[in-house]
């Protein structure tokens, strides 16, 4: 059985890179990934103060049906989003919170099938991913928040 610990969290302030996609989208994969790969362009962020020590965020957030919004960015804690970002909240409440150690972003996808198979009672008011990253482009643990009531 997947393991994972209920977590309260504060809300976080999100500025990034969003897009729509869902679940049954042919070009899911080729959309998130290809905001993981602009995440990186340094001079996206000039300007703000980013309060991840090193993490980025991958959010889940505006549930539609089979489809909504995902956006890659940081926690920050001022500054606005400039040409082509976008800001989102994570509202503060109650997480299952899920560890793939090591960084295998393959095993991200995998996880996230076995945590649709559980009987959690989720809230779809946003979901996200949390990316140590330990070097350009490579990522340590990553932990998987899932809102529930």
């Amino acid at each position: 059985m997947t393991e994972y610990q209920i977590v309260e969290l504060p809300e976080k302030r999100i500025i990034g890179l969003c897009a729509q996609t869902g679940n049954n989208d042919p070009k899911m994969q080729e959309i998130i990934g290809g905001l993981w790969k602009q995440l990186f362009e340094p001079e996206l962020f000039m300007g703000f103060e980013k309060k991840t020590d090193g993490k980025s965020i991958g959010l889940y957030s505006d549930y539609c049906e089979d489809r909504y919004d995902i956006t890659v960015g940081f926690e920050v804690a001022s500054g606005e989003p400039g040409k082509g970002l976008t800001e989102k909240r994570i509202p503060g409440g109650k997480y299952a919170e899920f560890v793939v150690p090591g960084g295998g972003i393959e095993q991200v996808g995998k996880l996230w099938s076995e945590i649709w198979q559980l009987p959690l009672e989720r809230t779809y008011t946003g979901d996200f991913e949390e990316y140590m990253q330990v070097s350009e482009g490579k990522f340590g643990e990553i932990r998987i928040y899932v809102a529930i009531k």
